[in-house]
């Protein structure tokens, strides 16, 4: 009797609801909603605890893809039949390939030509060589597979395949783990993007010349595929580039980028990738040449980025991951020989890209350890290199056990790049030892150098304002280094992060987008004073940005920091925080830094503008208790009494019978300083006293001084808690009240950290 198999009914797009008896996940809607949201939870989870490791998103995405493949989840029948059914994989592979779609012209508009052709012979030669190496062995590795799990598999497809597996660099992700590991402005890390970008290059061309010879197995036919594919690319860069270089022309800075211009964009990369799909090649081609052939001057190119990344890199392309990770089953490689393969072709991968690129290194004379640290960043895999083994499944060149082989051997070689570049390579950023670290020992005829750090353009007002009155125009010159924070979040393309980190350092305002808010303000500020401004910009993870600005202060001999308060005000007085993550990086910078510390708490010191020098009028109180702290504030009220805009007031709360003598005779030295060094004949200068030593007593002496426009304070002075209990310790026990709403609401503060030499300071950079 014969047996008949019955194909499964399509699916529907969406359900009558289970109310009614029908089953939400045999409808292709719910069943895809279900599946995207469950890649992100697993995807973002594994993302979350691999960041300590510091390792970067797509090997928890691979890991992902891997876990509900197959090789875990997937052993479960029950599980792959309901939330992976094969009636449901064509929309799930449809969703994944367009999200890859777009990815890969956003990765082709980060790639700019012109830097390409601008490589040195070192860079070029590194390229060269790791590439060459690992592709010849990449050959010899397919010889030995053909020999024993891939018989039968057409030879010439398969030695390519093979080839441009083991010979890829993952151009973005090697930017991730580089700008993570904060090389990407050192000799190293300019070296390795630079072979990486020619690396990305010639990985394509090769992988179109594998997809042309994997077609029907007619020489003929691939022949045809290959030169329709160069017809292709000569009217995109003849025909098409003229079009999008019109559309970048009429963007113009400062105006919104016209939406027929962005879905006329979208529409020619959906365009392009039919073009080369019909053609044979891949659909992905005809983005990724969309994206290169995209003027990178001008906000367009920007524009575009903003407007597709965190769609396609945070919803679609996981989905990738996920439709690879169905076809792994690590199940395969079972028994001696496949271990043994698997080792076989690690060691070979590995082999080939670090002893190529070291030897190339050393030819250049880059040192030995310089040399071995490029090896193993551009070992790097990624997803370029998932793309290859798909295409190569999909199109039967490789079976299951070799695409399991493959996958293990791209997720081992990323996975172990991080950990081993922190370990053979620690650049050392060297600075001169100096002394002036605070404002209190600083000459009064010598510079002093502020480091004033801002988030964003909400901070810049009060700190131009602050820095206009701390420049001592009586007897010394200031210097403002102006660090501007700036997170290194996920969604950052790996080229805009490549050209953000290379602007450390440099006048922010040497961008094209002259008319942001930031540039106006300190051009502004730097022609009309006599204040040296010397823009910065760090670009970091927020969990480790302190180690920026600590090297910094450092390396620019710096006698006092200025970080904002992690709190901004909000309209009703209220202040309200900003993230924990700059809450945590106020305090880190506080135990490492290098010279003096002053933490400003806004609220709108000379309102939401910059005031011009003659126009300053300000009331300043200094908060005297005692201490290195106090003295450091006080220190720093003298330094604003100079100018004449400002009216200090001193109050100085009389110490109790102190245990330590010495820091009582400092007390009274530096106040007989002030008071001496600071008589001005118009009054602008106050000194009180107040035996006030309780809680009560020390509030009601601060509120009985009035309205005024700063506070200083230091941050341990010996004074008891004048608030119950505070979320900010880094605050003090005075400063805590100054900041909260039951003190005022108008009233600036600035709690000021004296630099301790035997504190904890962390040896971010080495002093020569």
């Amino acid at each position: 009797m014969a047996t008949t198999s019955v194909c499964p009914a399509p699916m529907t797009a969406t359900s009558n609801g289970s109310w009614d008896g029908d089953n939400p996940l045999h409808h292709s809607l719910p069943l895809i909603i279900l599946q995207i949201c469950l890649v992100l939870v697993v995807t973002r989870s594994l993302a979350f605890l691999l960041r300590p490791l510091r390792q970067p998103r797509v090997i928890a995405e691979i890991i992902g893809g891997i876990l509900l493949g197959p090789s875990a989840l997937g052993r479960s029948k029950r599980f792959m039949d309901n939330v992976f059914p094969k009636q449901g994989m064509t929309v799930l592979d449809t969703l994944a390939n367009i999200g890859l779609l777009f990815f890969l012209f956003l990765v082709g508009l980060e790639l700019d030509l012109r830097s390409i052709r601008r490589t040195g012979k070192g860079a070029l030669a590194i390229a060269i060589a790791g590439i060459t190496l690992p592709f010849v062995l990449g050959i010899g590795t397919s010889v030995v597979l053909r020999h024993t799990i891939v018989e039968g598999a057409h030879q010439g497809p398969f030695l390519v395949f093979m080839g441009v597996a083991l010979s890829i660099t993952a151009f973005p992700v090697l930017a991730r783990i580089l700008a993570e590991l904060k090389l990407l402005t050192t000799d190293v890390g300019r070296m390795a993007m630079s072979a990486a970008a020619v690396n990305d290059v010639v990985a394509w061309i090769l992988l179109a010349l594998a997809i042309a010879l994997s077609g029907s197995g007619s020489p003929l036919i691939s022949l045809w595929v290959l030169l329709a594919g160069i017809g292709f690319v000569a009217c995109v860069a003849i025909f098409l580039r003229p079009v999008l270089a019109w559309m970048a022309r009429r963007s113009q800075e400062g105006e919104p980028v016209k939406e027929s211009y962005v879905c006329a964009t979208l529409a020619i990369v959906l365009a392009a990738g039919f073009a080369t799909d019909a053609i044979g090649i891949h659909a992905l081609f005809g983005a990724f040449m969309v994206g290169v052939v995209v003027p990178k001057d001008g906000p367009f190119a920007g524009v575009i980025i903003e407007k597709v990344e965190d769609l396609v890199s945070g919803l679609f392309l996981p989905l990738y991951f996920v439709s690879s990770g169905l076809k792994t089953n690590v199940a395969t490689i079972r028994g001696a020989r496949s271990w043994g393969l698997l080792v076989l072709v690690i060691t070979n991968a590995c082999l080939g890209k670090i002893a190529g690129t070291v030897i190339a290194s050393l030819i250049a004379k880059i040192p030995i350890r310089e040399a071995l640290t490029l090896g193993f960043l551009m070992n790097t895999k990624g997803l370029v290199e998932l793309i290859v083994l798909n295409i190569g499944k999909d199109r039967k060149v490789l079976n299951d056990e070799t695409f399991a082989i493959m996958v293990l051997m791209a997720l081992f070689t990323t996975f172990i790049t991080t950990p081993i570049v922190m370990g053979i390579y620690k650049p050392a950023r060297r600075a001169a030892p100096y002394n002036h670290r605070t404002v209190e020992s600083s000459d009064m005829g010598s510079e002093l150098r502020v480091l004033a750090c801002f988030h964003g353009v909400r901070n810049i007002p009060t700190m131009i304002n602050l820095v206009e009155i701390s420049r001592g125009i009586h007897h010394r010159r200031l210097t403002l280094y102006a660090m501007h924070l700036m997170e290194l979040s996920e969604r950052s393309s790996a080229m805009s992060m490549v050209h953000k980190a290379r602007r450390n350092g440099l006048p922010f305002w040497n961008r094209r987008d002259n008319t942001d808010h930031m540039v106006v303000a300190f051009e502004a500020y730097r022609q009309l004073s006599a204040v040296a401004i010397r823009p910065m910009t760090a670009i970091s993870d927020l969990d480790t940005i302190h180690e920026d600005i600590v090297a910094s202060a450092l390396q620019k001999r710096t006698a006092l920091i200025l970080l904002p308060f992690h709190k901004m005000q909000q309209l009703d007085g209220t202040l309200e925080s900003v993230g924990h993550a700059y809450h945590l990086i106020n305090q880190r910078v506080l135990r490492h830094a290098p010279c003096s510390v002053a933490i400003l708490v806004d609220r709108g010191l000379g309102g939401a503008a910059q005031v011009s020098s003659s126009e300053v009028s300000y009331t300043v109180v200094v908060l005297f208790f005692g201490g290195p702290d106090d003295r450091e504030a006080l220190s720093y009220g003298a330094l604003m009494a100079e100018h004449p805009g400002i009216a200090l007031t001193v109050l100085r709360f009389l110490p109790a019978p102190v245990e330590n003598l010495d820091q009582s005779v400092e007390d009274e030295a530096c106040i007989f300083k002030f008071t001496s060094n600071s008589q001005p004949s118009d009054g602008s200068l106050a000194y009180e006293e107040s035996a006030a030593a309780d809680m009560a007593g020390i509030i009601a002496a601060i509120k009985n001084l009035g309205r005024h426009n700063l506070f200083l304070v230091g941050r341990s002075p010996p004074a008891v808690a004048l608030v119950e209990k505070s979320d900010c310790p880094e605050l003090g026990p005075v400063g805590s009240y100054l900041a909260s709403a039951e003190f005022s609401t108008a009233s600036s503060v600035l709690i000021i950290q004296r630099y301790d030499p035997r504190g904890e300071t962390s040896r971010l950079v080495e002093e020569c």
